[in-house]
């Protein structure tokens, strides 16, 4: 009687929230080593899902670094990266394609299988991540930057009530295909979609005042708060383009972002369905 007790309070919880995002935008940027050809793991479908039938419009944006690089050193080809950034000539291009494909298709069909609607695509279809070649001060050969975001069909997909799975690659003025950091492409879309929220699932708890003291983490807060902890190195290495990508989000309209340890059980649900959540949330 008690646990029953215990779950009905959960629902309670929740009510609020659901009520609150019903038919609300919510992009989820998913990547790293966590995700490989066998897809995304259950628990991070099984919220997704969620989601999906509590009425919210949930869209997948996925990377799948390590796998691209494992699958590249399979075919003699060894990785190049210059800064946190990949080389990508013609031919890591293809197989960083074939690679995102392959984690792009599994997802999808790990949804379908759990009793949902999902469809995949990639940036370079229809037009809709255009991009142009990243200005850097090193050559990264087909490396794009985003420059605008048609919507279009994600919007048809999402008023359907299917779940959105999305790679990012990009196409040039010059008709060229190129690799588009998936951080860059998710928060882009989320600001193109006016989205309620932009997820950014990772490795870590969110931000924290001390990386090594977990009871030091931030469950609120500003983004000119976040660019003074990057200035002041409190954020760095890795985390300084994840912690920018949620910036550019809530600069661009997007109401709230949100950083998330995707190895939590359940971490975007316990985020967005309860009082305290679990992660960093930024505001504007």
């Amino acid at each position: 009687m008690k646990e029953a007790i215990r779950k009905s309070d959960v629902l309670i919880e929740a009510l609020p929230y659901i009520r609150k995002f019903f038919e609300k935008t919510v992009v989820i940027k998913y990547g790293g080593a966590a995700v490989e050809a066998s897809g995304i793991e259950a628990g991070i479908l099984e919220d997704i899902i969620f989601m999906n039938y509590a009425g919210m419009r949930p869209i997948i944006v996925h990377g799948g670094g390590p796998y691209i690089s494992k699958m590249m050193k399979r075919s003699g080809i060894e990785p190049k990266f210059i800064q946190g950034r990949r080389v990508t000539d013609s031919q890591s291009l293809h197989m960083i394609d074939k690679a995102l494909g392959a984690i792009n298709k599994k997802i999808v069909s790990t949804l379908k299988s759990m009793g949902t609607k999902a469809f995949g695509l990639s940036g370079k279809e229809n037009g809709m991540i255009k991009v142009r070649k990243l200005r850097c001060e090193y050559d990264l050969g087909y490396v794009g930057e985003v420059t605008s975001v048609d919507t279009t069909v994600v919007k048809q997909l999402i008023e359907d009530n299917i779940i959105p799975v999305i790679y990012p690659l990009g196409i040039g003025r010059d008709g060229h295909i190129y690799n588009v950091n998936a951080d860059d492409v998710a928060y882009s879309l989320a600001i193109a979609l006016k989205a309620e929220k932009f997820v950014l699932l990772t490795n870590v708890n969110g931000i924290m005042k001390d990386k090594n003291n977990p009871k030091t983490l931030y469950n609120t807060i500003k983004a000119a708060e976040v660019e003074r902890l990057i200035k002041n190195k409190t954020i760095d290495a890795g985390m300084i383009p994840k912690a920018r990508a949620c910036i550019n989000a809530t600069k661009g309209g997007v109401k709230k972002a949100h950083i998330l340890n995707a190895g939590i059980p359940h971490a975007l649900l316990l985020e967005i369905f309860t009082d305290k959540g679990i992660g960093t949330e930024i505001v504007k």
